[in-house]
């Protein structure tokens, strides 16, 4: 049928192409569940790769391992074997099953009586694919359609996923798409006998979709076997690595992890380190997006006692609430405004201003950017508060997001993003490339800290030049430890009464800005 033939055409690219092969690089993402539990460790689907440049943009791509097959021919499991074998801390698993066309009213019906194809290309969204896979080569955020296989459908909520060390995409027609083709960086297709994958396939369909023994069999003969010899088997000889029997073959995933830590590797040595990237603009005059509180009689007297040592937890806590609400107070006077005229009780006119944005959000890097929530919501009634937790990689000393909590709509919102000491800039800069993944303008976010290092400011403002940056104070120095001098402190254990490690840096605990 013409369908056929353009399903075919699509599928794939002339033999022996002259094309120069493609270069292999590297990113991250996020699925639902945020971890993988693994007969070893476990490993975190929630974050993004380090691997920013000054610029604070990706100094590479994402590695996308593509995995196809034919139905229950054991992609997941072999998916999952190289994530386990990788030991990548940092890795996200995609389902082509999530991107299933929405169904007509017509084509529901069929489905209900297993008379509907999902084993043909037609079938698949890859319009959608295509876009996803290229926004998270680039590592920005993506939000992907959940199915549901009982009622045939879409849900209505969607997941948000980011970027990765690596990202492996598996799906029955992986390699069904010559655009799809193109941002696949190693290509592998699991080969399993044919018996094995119909077994396998009546044990899912049955206890995991609802279907009876009668229903799976019917659609096996009618639509799978067909569309694997159609659709499914030829693309085998697009694949660099073919996996005969699955997860039983463990030479060749060892064989396909060997290659992927190659290129990880080529990719951790070409990017820049948080010290490379924190004095890469030294010497520079303080950019003009930097606001610094006046420095008062009575903001230099509250930092003389929240610098000393000798100053005890109560009114270490005391003095940082005060200059956290005046630091706020300066920062909400930067948001824009507009004129406005109201009535007063006497009938007269007053010629005033109010705020002209939609709504304020503060979003506090965990856990010493907390202790400033309060002071925002004591100035700000209703205000929506999310929080994003960033921590080093004790192995590559960079940062690294391990939890994020942001209210709905954030993009339209003026975001304060607070945290309470800033020293080379590496974890606020990740935290603002977060909140550039939601959409929130760039100009839109006020990064607040009580204290900052020349370092940080100039590492930020180079990176993210329309952030506005506002502080209470910026020191000059920071030393051999990334520690600000002469500083304040680890601010999160004066602040909530625990010890610090003998390695802590300003950085705030687990790197925190």
């Amino acid at each position: 049928s013409n369908s056929s033939a353009e399903s075919l055409d699509r599928l794939y690219p002339t033999v022996g192409s002259t094309k120069p092969p493609r270069k292999r690089t590297t990113s991250q993402c996020k699925s639902e569940p945020p971890l993988l539990r693994t007969s070893k460790r476990t490993i975190y689907t929630a974050g993004r790769p380090p691997w920013y440049n000054e610029h604070g943009t990706q100094s590479k791509e994402a590695f996308v391992i593509g995995l196809g097959g034919g139905s229950a021919s054991g992609k997941t499991t072999v998916a999952t074997m190289i994530i386990e074998a990788l030991d990548v801390p940092w890795v996200v698993l995609l389902s082509m099953d999530s991107f299933y066309k929405v169904l007509t009213k017509q084509q529901q019906e069929q489905a209900a009586s297993n008379d509907f194809n999902f084993d043909h290309p037609d079938a698949f969204d890859f319009d959608l694919i295509i876009a996803t896979l290229k926004k998270l080569k680039q590592g920005k955020s993506v939000k992907i359609p959940i199915y549901d296989f009982t009622t045939h459908s879409r849900k209505k909520e969607w997941k948000t996923l980011y970027g990765a060390n690596v990202i492996i995409f598996e799906g029955i027609m992986a390699f069904a798409d010559k655009e799809l083709l193109k941002l696949l960086d190693l290509k592998i297709f699991v080969d399993t006998d044919s018996d094995i994958r119909l077994v396998r396939r009546l044990r899912r369909d049955i206890s995991e979709r609802g279907r009876d023994i009668e229903g799976v069999i019917k659609q096996y003969n009618k639509f799978v076997k067909p569309a694997f010899d159609q659709y499914i088997q030829p693309t085998m000889r697009l694949a660099d690595i073919v996996v005969p029997r699955g997860s039983g073959n463990t030479v060749a995933i060892d064989l396909i992890v060997q290659h992927v830590h190659s290129q990880l590797e080529e990719v951790r040595a070409s990017s820049p380190s948080g010290a490379a990237l924190a004095s890469a603009h030294q010497c520079h005059p303080l950019p003009q997006t930097l606001s610094v509180l006046k420095s008062t009689p009575q903001v230099r007297g509250m930092h003389t006692i929240i610098r000393n040592k000798e100053t005890s937890r109560d009114e270490f806590i005391f003095y940082s609430k005060r200059l956290m609400r005046l630091l706020i107070e300066h920062a909400l006077s930067l948001l824009p405004f507009q004129s406005c005229t109201v009535q007063t009780p006497q009938g007269q006119d007053y010629e005033g201003r109010t705020y002209s944005g939609k709504q304020i959000t503060g979003v506090s890097i965990l856990r010493a950017g907390e202790t400033m929530e309060p002071a925002l919501r004591a100035v700000c009634k209703d205000v929506r508060i999310g929080t994003i937790l960033i921590q080093t990689n004790c192995n590559t000393g960079e940062p690294e997001l391990h939890y994020l909590r942001l209210p709905k709509d954030i993009s339209e919102d003026h975001v304060i993003l607070m945290d309470c000491t800033v020293s080379t800039g590496a974890a606020a800069m990740m935290a603002v490339r977060v909140l550039l993944d939601h959409d929130v303008p760039e100009d839109k976010i006020f990064l607040l800290s009580l204290l900052m290092a020349e370092m940080g400011v100039h590492s930020v403002a180079y990176a993210f030049p329309r952030v506005k940056i506002i502080t209470t104070a910026v020191d000059k120095k920071v030393n051999d430890l990334f520690r600000i001098i002469p500083g304040i402190g680890n601010f999160g254990d004066r602040y909530f009464g625990t010890d610090a490690p003998p390695d802590w840096s300003d950085d705030e605990d687990a790197l925190s800005t």
